[in-house]
């Protein structure tokens, strides 16, 4: 029989929610034990510069932003910790979570910050560029100044596609947009955006067949129309994947509420609880609207301070 560990306050996830987290909760002497997850750090840890979290006027790599957030995290004493959570039990007041190790812990406030996942296309050529840092991005808001003045390509048919491409038709000179069927999947008002811009080119029945490049970065990509079965070549220094992303909380099912797509329901806005009193939330696995670093942060500071009082509520 495994011995069981209580804490105070435990934290699923690692990246900008789950460390503003940790800061705030062992600042309050809840004594947080993090639990880092699949991805230690994030989303950000695919990220190569990052040039709009304040207070970074020559901005930062992500990698090296999440290395200083969880330095600070630590020298509050939070219990950083590798590996992750596999299962939990909700439905009593004590909150039991599992390790992949078969580690029970038994918490009296958790914090989720699982976040989520950009969804790929998986290929190859795709992936290679993506750990080089070398021109494949799931994020315009975040990369796209990196593009300024070149030819870039995104991939996607719905509402964020369309944004996104939008936002670099602001920065390129040319963006392309490649959509899988003969239509859109995005709201008409947002269709129309793109279909009034005139340097987007949309190419409709179009697959990707690779992402082509030198072998440090992106110099085109190859493309296929799946109705003529016609191939060709787009120039572009910049690949955008805008096919959605997928939050992480498939563990918290028939615990706590999820929208249809996966994300965490806020019980009262405004606040970062759950339908489950003692688990709070924060970043982007409830975010779907934002998904920035900086929002991220924001929620995490809130989801240690209801944390705090929820365990004040109780006497502790």
């Amino acid at each position: 029989m495994n011995e069981i560990e209580k804490v105070d306050c435990l934290i699923i996830g690692s990246g900008p929610a789950g460390f503003t987290a940790a800061i705030y909760a062992a600042r309050a002497d809840m004594k947080p034990v993090l639990y880092q997850g699949m991805q230690p750090g994030g989303q950000l840890t695919t990220t190569n510069e990052v040039e709009n979290f304040p207070g970074y006027p020559d901005g930062i790599s992500g990698p090296e932003m999440m290395v200083q957030l969880e330095a600070q995290a630590k020298r509050f004493e939070t219990d950083v910790r590798y590996g992750f959570i596999t299962k939990v039990d909700f439905t009593g007041p004590i909150h039991k979570c599992w390790t992949e190790e078969d580690k029970e812990i038994h918490a009296t406030t958790v914090i989720i910050s699982t976040g989520a996942s950009a969804k790929y296309l998986g290929l190859e050529s795709e992936q290679k560029y993506l750990q080089l840092g070398g021109g494949v991005s799931a994020c315009a808001v975040c990369d796209g100044f990196f593009y300024k003045g070149q030819e870039t390509v995104i991939v996607g048919a719905g509402d964020s596609a369309c944004e996104e491409a939008h936002y670099l038709s602001k920065l390129c000179t040319k963006v392309t947009m490649l959509v899988r069927r003969d239509e859109f999947r995005a709201s008409k008002i947002m269709t129309d955006r793109v279909k009034n811009t005139p340097n987007i080119e949309i190419l409709f029945n179009t697959d990707t067949v690779e992402v082509l490049g030198d072998g440090n970065v992106v110099t085109g990509t190859h493309v296929k129309n799946s109705k003529t079965g016609e191939e060709r070549t787009i120039p572009c220094t910049g690949f955008f994947v805008a096919i959605g992303h997928h939050p992480n909380t498939d563990i918290f099912k028939g615990f706590i509420d999820l929208d249809e797509t996966g994300y965490i329901k806020y019980a009262q806005p405004g606040t970062s609880k759950t339908n489950v009193p003692g688990v709070f939330v924060s970043g982007d696995a409830a975010d779907k609207t934002y998904r920035q670093a900086i929002t991220a942060a924001g929620t995490g500071c809130m989801a240690a301070l209801d944390a705090e009082r929820y365990m004040a509520a109780l006497g502790h």
